[in-house]
This record gives C-alpha cells, sequence and structure tokens, in this order.
C-alpha cells in the first residue's frame, strides 16, 4: 500500500531528484510542507490521470442523472433518497445480527 510521506520544503528543494524516483519508481506519495502547513502534495503522474478519469466518470454520471430526473420535483427525489437510504441500512442492519 502506497504510503504518504511528509518532507519540509528545504528537504524537498534538497533532495528532488531522490524524491521524484521515489514517485516515479516506488509510487511514494510526499506531501510538502512549510512551517508544518501541508503546502503542496508530488504523486505518481498515474495517480493524477486516474483521479481525473473518475472525476470526468462521475461528473457524467451526474449530468446523466440530472438530466433523466430533472423534470422531479426536489421534494420527491429527497423523499426517495430517505427511503432508499433507510432500506439499505435496514438491510445492513439484517445482516449484521
Amino acid at each position: 500500500m502506497d504510503m504518504v510521506k511528509k518532507v519540509n520544503a528545504l528537504n524537498a528543494r534538497k533532495k528532488l531528484g531522490q524524491l521524484l524516483e521515489e514517485v516515479y519508481y516506488k509510487g511514494d506519495q510526499f506531501v510538502i510542507e512549510r512551517a508544518g502547513r501541508p503546502m503542496a502534495a508530488v504523486v505518481p503522474v498515474w495517480q493524477l490521470e486516474e483521479r481525473a478519469t473518475r472525476k470526468e466518470r462521475l461528473l457524467g454520471t451526474v449530468e446523466k442523472v440530472w438530466q433523466q430526473t430533472k423534470h422531479l420535483k426536489p421534494g420527491i427525489v429527497e423523499r426517495e433518497v430517505k427511503q432508499a437510504i433507510k432500506a439499505v441500512r435496514e438491510r445492513a442492519g439484517r445482516r449484521k445480527a
């Protein structure tokens, strides 16, 4: 499993080459901090691309659902969502028992 490592900005600057090799070859992730505050992250490019793909897929799904339900009143949608959540929680509760 990939572990996020913390590095301060000065060390990141001094060891940028090593940091990049660890990200590229080992899949490591780094959070660069300045004065103890997280300022930036360095992650493998494939993870960034995968995140963008998932985001686009999610936004496409949201748009599709919106198009299919835009004629419904918000109150109806909210009621159906609450009913669905309740049903799922009841099923999950029965499985635990």
